[in-house]
């Protein structure tokens, strides 16, 4: 079969690998569609520590089950399911208080285990136990049951940002989770929901697919003194910041409003993670500041309702469909900012 594996930074393979075969606890899906992302592009970059390369890459994982381990039930050939990337361990003291997200002994697709791009993958044991395989719903495809994943985490941070109805939401970072990010605020009943990026390409064609209140382009206005504006001077109830720039968390403290909620959704470079916090701000104007780290198994089902039941539409978030073969193209694509989601299709169909 055809994989797509990581060597090293700058070394992605597209090479041939045995097909693989189900142990007892496990499931061999037929990979249908495995989504890119941010994360992708760092590690064709820079690799990433998780992983012990070669590694099989890709983690926005959707499917068809075509063999069933013997120790496996619930499940058959034929069934259409989407896979959790963020593997949870189940029994630590976090999970078992159902803080999934921040589990220690935290495994993931595509890092400790061998990822989406590729014709044929095993799901672990490790994922069945934490019921970590869901049920495609009927009328949901696999292209956007594989950006479940991604919504996943979208939910998860806005949940603990408690975004909820009448609020006022400023996402920073037009990709696609940023994208996301303004439809799920609406689904979850915002009042007004404004889109800021630096580049206006980019938020042009964000903003054309999921139409924000307001598209506040950072490179030609001051985004802070435009979010005051639009909302009488009081700031938003809500800032997301979906981007890798410690900026936009400084820029969140001064846009938002008294008692609101900032997420830091986005994580900074490691090399760079700290930024400058008036303590003040926070202090007396009763600010909340939240991080958001990915999604657990029951967000990914949450997810899959929101796609199927169109609350949160993503099938035209999805701008590019290229064959395994492309992947490095994809890459390129996403480093370009020219694609809101692009997913790569190992088996057509």
């Amino acid at each position: 079969m055809k994989v797509a594996r990581f060597y090293a930074p700058g070394d992605i393979r597209i090479e041939d690998m045995p097909e693989p075969t189900a142990g007892p606890g496990e499931l061999k899906l037929r990979v249908r569609n495995t989504s890119t992302c941010g994360t992708d592009l760092k590690i064709f970059r820079h690799g990433h520590h998780h992983i012990d390369p070669p590694r099989v890459i890709g983690h926005e994982i959707a499917g068809e089950v075509v063999e069933v381990g013997s120790e496996v039930n619930g499940w058959a050939a034929g069934d259409r399911v989407q896979v959790i990337a963020a593997i949870p361990c189940g029994e630590c003291p976090e999970c078992l208080r159902g803080w999934m997200t921040i589990c220690p002994n935290q495994l993931s697709m595509g890092y400790h285990f061998e990822g989406g791009f590729a014709e044929y993958m095993i799901v672990p044991a490790n994922v069945l136990k934490v019921d970590g395989v869901n049920r495609i719903p009927d009328g949901v495809s696999y292209a956007e049951a594989s950006v479940a994943e991604p919504l996943a985490c979208v939910l998860n941070g806005q949940e603990l940002a408690r975004v909820g109805d009448g609020d006022t939401v400023v996402v920073v970072g037009a990709g696609p989770i940023g994208c996301l990010h303004v439809r799920l605020a609406r689904a979850r009943g915002a009042e007004n929901v404004h889109l800021v990026e630096l580049n206006r390409g980019r938020l042009d064609m964000a903003a054309e697919l999921v139409k924000p209140d307001a598209a506040i382009c950072a490179a030609e206005v001051d985004p802070i003194q435009a979010v005051l504006d639009l909302t009488g001077g009081r700031g938003a109830d809500v800032v997301i910041t979906a981007s890798a720039a410690g900026k936009t968390q400084e820029d969140a403290l001064k846009m938002v409003a008294r008692r609101g909620r900032i997420s830091f959704f986005g994580g900074l470079p490691k090399d760079n993670p700290i930024i400058a916090c008036d303590s003040n701000l926070v202090h007396y104007r009763e600010l909340t500041i939240v991080g958001a780290n990915g999604s657990s198994p029951d967000h990914n089902k949450k997810a899959l309702e929101l796609i199927a039941t169109g609350a949160v539409p993503v099938a035209d978030l999805i701008t590019h469909h290229l064959p395994l073969e492309k992947v490095l193209e994809a890459i390129d694509v996403v480093a370009g900012g020219t694609a809101i989601k692009v997913t790569i299709e190992p088996v057509a169909g």
